[in-house]
């Protein structure tokens, strides 16, 4: 039987990390999935209840002292990993159908393929715009905004081309991926640099130095998406600074 893992890291809000942790439970078969809940020391409790919950055995709980950030969080369980694929999971995430062994299915018939995530959309059935050619300055204003660079935007969005049918891509969303285990750990999982934000984009580099990345439209999940750097001050200086690290380390591109 596939082994399969998962992981959520989580900082505050049990109760949604619980619908996904149900949805994953309820609707993932025929392989043995062992799924990772990183709690970042939640400062509401969510670690304690997500501890109390009585998830079966192979739901493991792992309670931080600190909050070590997204990609830290995530790189908590490299040493424990014994799958064949991993899925980075959102807590903001639930699905409906066997879409993480279908996914596996897929990458099994396309071993060039490293990465890959699904069509994600939002709870009332909206699709998300989610797959993107490499960080740019323009592409990203645009998406921050800033008036004049739709263009720019489009194009960083990848709406030129056909997204309906499974596509290459060069940015995968940190929101809902899935990667080879043995990719995984050999690129050591996530730059711990980046605190939270770009820290897909940089692990998306990173992938395609050992494979292709793939969106696949024809595998559906739902992403809550909680835009928090458009809501207040600090979460959006905190992904400015993590722009500038991946420009720094990945090279500084005006646009696509």
């Amino acid at each position: 039987m596939r082994k399969i893992s998962a992981c959520i890291v989580s900082y505050n809000g049990a109760d949604e990390v619980i619908r996904a942790v149900e949805s994953l439970l309820k609707y993932t078969k025929d392989c043995a999935l062992t799924v990772y809940l990183v709690d970042n020391a939640s400062p509401d409790g969510a670690g304690e209840t997500l501890e109390r919950q009585g998830f079966p055995e192979n739901v493991k709980v792992i309670r931080l002292p600190e909050n070590l950030g997204f990609g830290k969080g995530h790189n908590q369980v490299l040493g424990l990993l014994d799958s064949e694929y991993h899925f980075v999971l959102n807590p903001d995430i639930f699905i409906d159908s066997n879409v993480l062994p279908a996914i596996c299915d897929w990458m099994d018939s396309h071993p060039d393929v490293v990465m890959a995530t699904p069509k994600l959309l939002f709870p009332d059935g909206r699709v998300q715009i989610l797959p993107k050619r490499k960080p740019n300055i323009l592409g990203l204003a645009a998406r921050q905004g800033v008036p004049g660079l739709k263009k720019f935007g489009e194009r960083y969005a990848m709406l030129d081309e056909d997204l309906s049918v499974p596509t290459a891509i060069e940015f995968c969303t940190g929101s809902f991926f899935c990667m080879r285990t043995s990719v995984y750990k050999a690129i050591g999982g996530f730059d711990e640099g980046y605190f939270m934000y770009v820290e897909d984009a940089d692990i998306t580099q990173k992938a395609r130095q050992k494979g292709f990345v793939y969106y696949l439209p024809q595998f559906t999940a739902y992403h809550a998406w909680h835009r928090a750097p458009n809501k207040s001050l600090k979460p959006f200086l905190q992904q400015l600074k993590s722009m500038g690290r991946y420009f720094n380390k990945w090279g500084w591109r005006l646009g696509c």
